[in-house]
């Protein structure tokens, strides 16, 4: 064990060590996935294997750029090109998801005021970013042992309208577009309405009350699972823990 005045000398030399020889976790992992892109198209490819047009059109990546980072990505084992075409996760890149979730739920509670965003802007465009988004906003402790279908109906102008399906089983969740086979509660609203509520920026209850959504079925709420955007205080929901949900109000 060094004596105190050893301690001193080391301090009292006042250099500064090179980044690399420091053990710092978060640096060093940043070294590795610290690029722009890449949890990025990690999380796309987190919802299944995506072939480059449509990784191009759900990003907005540049062609060039996005052909090096995906590159990138299979030389450091994280991305496998498939056979008939399109990019698929490694065990390595599924690895990455408490992050990408970590940062999805910092971003939905922190990162909007931090950038100054307004919330409802969202709340214009497709609402298939919002659903898609779901798997990475579940809530751990409601979700745990959960076993729940649910069923979105969704009408609107500009390519808002369509129909999903949210499945939430044992903890993780899972997205598709399309009919449930079997739906524990099925919602229809106006896809706008329904952005909103499902950001945490419209009450459910007041959506059924005016009308721009029904719901039928049983009384689990689609809220109750997933981290939404936090309110100012003073408003009904500050915060995203302890809010009642519109199956609690009936």
């Amino acid at each position: 064990m060094p004596d105190r005045s050893s301690i001193s000398s080391i301090s009292d030399r006042g250099a500064i060590p090179r980044p690399a020889t420091i053990y710092d976790p978060v640096a060093r992992a940043l070294d590795v996935i610290g690029d722009r892109w890449t949890l990025v198209l990690v999380r796309h490819l987190l919802l299944g294997p995506k072939g480059f047009q449509e990784l191009r059109v759900r990003t907005g990546i540049a062609p060039r750029v996005l052909s090096g980072r995906l590159r990138d990505l299979a030389a450091q084992g994280f991305v496998e090109a498939r056979e008939g075409g399109g990019y698929v996760l490694t065990e390595r890149g599924r690895d990455l998801e408490p992050i990408v979730s970590a940062i999805a739920r910092w971003f939905t509670r922190d990162g909007l005021g931090a950038l100054n965003i307004d919330a409802a802007s969202f709340t214009e465009t497709s609402p298939q970013s919002i659903l898609e988004s779901l798997p990475f906003l579940l809530r751990e402790e409601p979700a745990r042992n959960a076993d729940v279908t649910f069923e979105i109906r969704l009408t609107g102008p500009s390519g808002g309208g369509g129909v999903w399906t949210v499945c939430i089983q044992n903890g993780a969740c899972t997205v598709s577009p399309d009919f449930a086979d079997h739906a524990d509660v099925r919602y229809t609203a106006d896809a706008k309405a329904w952005c909103a509520m499902a950001l945490g920026l419209e009450e459910p209850r007041e959506l059924l009350k005016r009308g721009l959504m029904t719901k039928d079925g049983g009384s689990q709420a689609l809220d109750h699972y997933f981290h939404q955007i936090s309110r100012p205080a003073g408003s009904d929901r500050a915060d995203g823990s302890d809010e009642r949900h519109e199956g609690e109000a009936k």
